[in-house]
């Protein structure tokens, strides 16, 4: 067993890039009979104590279920991960085990960078939450295990809305335009938006489209669906309210930053895709006792976002059983549980034993039934890019709902056919 988790710095030497990428498939040089799993594990625990005494627990624990396998846990950063995944792939190298979320994986299933892990999951797969497995599936095929999730769920000012009269916190998009108008008058704007370019729409339009009952894209992944009826209600009710002074107009440049914007500053009345870290920053601002957190937002259906954190296994592994059986080691109970505790995020698992702290972390573990993954695809982000410049034209009036979807669904088709 190796004395401590290694750590790879950002950034790196060419030298140890090098040593990092050849690490798949790998045993000890001094005992050619001992198997070594690789992970490269990034920081989901944000205390560097609390994480070094979480994966040196596992690293304990799983040799000594598993003597003939040396893992090797390798802590990397965030900083230029897609580049240094990437670059292991391609070159048929890297760790035997990494992290990845949903939007990550179908870009490496299609290259052939990753192998199915359906037999590790098959035996605990009714244990998991309802996102957990469906967000890392391929093509009905399952590429990654589920050691943690996240969730996003509706919060509330409560200061705004006494202030406007209102005593039940909108819940429905019919709620929210009826509310908007009295928020107006008390000095206030209704709903937290953020539209920059570089916004990732899973935090802002995309579970409006959700709640519309539409989707991002047609069911065989060939084309997109977020031009039809349910992406105009989402796309109109956006600007409906745009157009009635209920969305900051810092929105146009507000990539999903909370602090030092009018949510943070306590000028908006509600957000719909917060999280348990938001509702911290602003229990500073606006007092604790302001903070109201409720259920994700129901238009048509409700629906919120949260992804699961999943362990992949690399194509080029030489270590494949060995790999699989770190997967199934980490998705027991006891690895997740005290990861839930060590970084704060979910299990997900729902015969968890770890217990919301609070009744703010228990509203935020009751949001997460409504969870949607987002939606796979090889070219999910650069369609993103595309649809959200035209919701842009959208808010600044150069462009209706239908025509912006269109023109965007079109960009979209032709980037999806191009890639097949």
């Amino acid at each position: 067993m190796k004395s401590s988790v290694r750590r790879i710095a950002a950034p790196l030497t060419a030298l140890v890039l090098a040593a990092a990428l050849g690490s798949c498939g790998g045993s000890d040089s001094g005992s050619s009979a001992k198997k070594s799993v690789t992970l490269w594990m990034y920081p989901v625990i944000a205390d560097q104590a609390a994480s070094d005494a979480y994966w040196k627990e596992v690293e304990t624990d799983f040799e000594a279920a598993n003597s003939g396998i040396d893992l090797k846990i390798e802590a990397q950063p965030w900083a230029k991960r897609e580049e240094k995944v990437s670059a292991a792939f391609s070159g048929k190298k890297g760790p035997d085990v990494l992290l990845m979320i949903p939007d990550q994986i179908p870009q490496y299933v299609a290259n052939g960078s990753l192998t199915p892990v359906d037999d590790v999951v098959a035996p605990e797969k009714d244990k998991f939450l309802p996102a957990a497995i469906p967000g890392l599936t391929v093509d009905g095929k399952v590429y990654g295990v589920p050691i943690y999730h996240t969730v996003t769920t509706t919060m509330y000012n409560k200061t705004a809305l006494t202030k406007a009269g209102i005593s039940k916190p909108p819940e429905t998009w019919d709620e929210i335009k009826t509310a908007a108008p009295k928020l107006k008058a008390a000095g206030f704007s209704t709903l937290d938006y953020s539209a920059s370019p570089e916004a990732t729409l899973n935090l802002n339009f995309y579970p409006l489209l959700w709640q519309a009952g539409g989707k991002v894209f047609a069911d065989d992944g060939k084309s997109v669906a977020f031009n039809q009826p349910p992406g105009v209600d989402a796309l109109t009710f956006l600007k409906t309210l745009w157009d009635e002074d209920a969305i900051p107009r810092s929105a146009l440049t507000n990539g999903n930053v909370l602090a030092d914007q009018p949510m943070g500053k306590g000028q908006v009345a509600m957000g719909f895709t917060n999280t348990a870290a938001d509702a911290a920053t602003v229990a500073k601002t606006w007092g604790a006792g302001n903070v109201e957190i409720g259920a994700p937002l129901t238009g048509k259906k409700q629906a919120g976002y949260g992804i699961p954190g999943g362990l992949v296994l690399n194509a080029a592994s030489a270590n494949t059983d060995a790999g699989k059986k770190f997967l199934s080691f980490m998705i027991q109970p006891a690895q997740l549980d005290a990861l839930s505790k060590a970084s704060g995020f979910f299990s997900p698992r729902t015969d968890t034993a770890v217990k919301p702290a609070d009744a703010t972390a228990q509203k935020f573990a009751d949001a997460l039934q409504y969870a949607v993954p987002g939606e796979p695809n090889p070219a999910a982000r650069q369609i993103m890019s595309l649809l959200a410049t035209e919701i842009q034209a959208v808010l600044t009036g150069k462009k209706q709902p239908q025509q912006a979807l269109n023109d965007a669904a079109k960009q979209s088709n032709d980037l999806l056919a191009r890639q097949r």
